[in-house]
């Protein structure tokens, strides 16, 4: 997993590491990374030598970092444009380099750009960009370079604007965030926030980390962790000779009914395709789930369904007494449980919370933004790392907010964030086929924030791979299960 470090972790490090380096060092390799990265998008559009660059300087060491990738470019043959958003307050060394290499600036962005580096605002920047720079960013929207192409937007560490510890972005008057949107960042050191998780990490593009050194630096528990695929592959449970159904553990999901059959169905698909032996399904569409999966072991109630390792309840299950009594038997039973949808509302009340309260066995709950209002009785808000970690405190469960960038948060203060996220997964049942793969895991023995975090990663896997083939829908999901899983090995 990646660490995602706090601006005060990076500040401190920095202060440790400049202390053994000479002035000036640090920002040099900063530039230095900043400039082959933009060098090597250069190359990509046709060429560095002769491109059109613009340096969007702040009057912060972001603005200097900027300003000296840019002098570094200009020794390459690139006509290299500073424009200063403070003149009077520009990084003096930063501006002195570019202009010796001949880099000159300017009061206007040239008409044809290849690319614009993003030096505005640093990671101590705070509530969106102020207007003149809000209107710069606006206006090199629609900027050229040679190739006709949209200029490539470079942002330095961070896009400009961005809230950098919560990945909180302003918006504008029109409701337009009110930050720079990035193609590629170059991020220094460390990983922020701002780069993996809320509405700044879409504008963040691709991220780089450039590696200055900070590493031994940087102390004390990270913000949040990122999962990455090699976590999953190592996570995942392995068969040996012995192996058999009930060894690779056996999964309940107590999910839909005769009302809302699609959800069962969709639940079981998704802890069909996890590593699990055997599936039993406890609920009222038992039909349609046989029909659809007649590998699977039906019962009308969860006090019918037999031994498992795990329980998956809530989707489509209702919220009237019949609902509450098989929710009742979920939380009494001594194995890990994933609550969603229905289970969720069930809990809202509070008429259940002595019966969560009993568990010893682990508890995923995996709301998405309008089930945390309810439950917490607030949105989530600008912090969605700390409004997880919140809920999940309260409630002594695992938490699984759902979104673009889903946030796992521990009841002892541990974050996740899943990179995989896409929005074509909002659509009516992928949460289903989420839980379902989640409670396969859980009854394969992962610990809970484990398995929270790889059934994240692989769903979003799966709903990429599903959109390649047009628009997506909850089944197109549980089907791109198994094509990702089976590139586990």
């Amino acid at each position: 997993m990646r660490p995602v470090w706090r601006v005060a972790d990076v500040r401190a490090a920095e202060a440790g590491l400049l202390g053994t380096l000479p002035p000036g060092t640090l920002m040099q390799r900063a530039a230095a990374g900043l400039a082959r990265r933009c060098a090597l998008i250069l190359a990509d559009r046709g060429g560095v030598y002769g491109s059109r660059v613009l340096v969007l300087a702040g009057s912060g060491d972001n603005g200097g970092d900027a300003l000296l990738a840019g002098a570094h470019l200009a020794r390459r043959g690139v006509a290299v444009s500073a424009l200063l958003l403070t003149p009077g307050r520009a990084h003096a060394e930063g501006l002195a380099a570019l202009r010796a290499a001949g880099g000159r600036v300017v009061d206007r962005p040239p008409a044809v750009l290849d690319l614009v580096l993003d030096g505005i605002v640093g990671i101590g920047g705070t509530g969106g960009l102020r207007e003149t720079a809000e209107q710069l960013a606006a206006s090199l929207a629609g900027c050229c370079g040679r190739d006709g192409l949209r200029a490539t937007v470079v942002a330095v560490d961070v896009p400009s604007g961005v809230t950098v510890d919560t990945g909180h972005v302003p918006l504008t008057a029109a409701g337009r965030p009110n930050a720079v949107r990035a193609d590629v960042t170059v991020a220094f050191g460390a990983l922020k926030a701002a780069l993996v998780v809320g509405p700044a990490a879409p504008l963040a593009g691709e991220v780089e980390l450039v590696d200055i050194g900070l590493g031994p630096w940087l102390r004390g528990t990270p913000a949040l962790r990122v999962t990455e695929w090699s976590d999953i592959v190592r996570w995942w449970p392995k068969l040996g000779p012995a192996s058999e159904k009930y060894t690779r553990g056996v999964v309940g999901v107590a999910t839909g009914s005769a009302t809302y059959p699609g959800a069962a169905v969709l639940s079981v698909g998704g802890a069909l395709a996890g590593p699990t032996g055997m599936v039993r399904y406890a609920g009222g569409a038992r039909d349609e789930v046989l029909r659809e999966h007649p590998s699977v072991i039906a019962t009308g109630r969860v006090a019918d369904a037999g031994r498992v390792q795990a329980w998956v309840c809530g989707s489509g299950l209702g919220t009237g007494e019949d609902a509450a009594a098989e929710l009742r038997a979920v939380l009494a039973a001594p194995v890990p449980a994933v609550l969603d949808a229905d289970a969720l509302t069930l809990l809202v009340d509070g008429s259940l919370g002595e019966n969560l309260r009993k568990r010893d066995a682990p508890t995923v709950v995996t709301p998405h933004d309008r089930e945390f209002t309810r439950l917490c009785g607030e949105e989530p808000g600008a912090d969605r790392v700390g409004a997880t970690l919140r809920l999940a405190a309260w409630m002594d469960a695992v938490v699984l907010l759902k979104g673009d960038r889903t946030v796992i948060g521990t009841p002892d203060g541990r974050a996740y964030v899943n990179p995989t996220g896409t929005p074509v997964l909002a659509s009516g049942g992928t949460g289903d086929v989420l839980a379902g793969l989640l409670g396969s895991l859980l009854a394969g023995g992962l610990p809970a924030e484990r398995a929270a975090a790889a059934a994240a990663y692989l769903h979003g896997l799966a709903g990429r791979e599903a959109a390649r083939s047009g628009p997506v829908i909850a089944p197109d999901v549980a089907a791109a299960l198994r094509p990702v899983i089976a590139r586990l090995g």
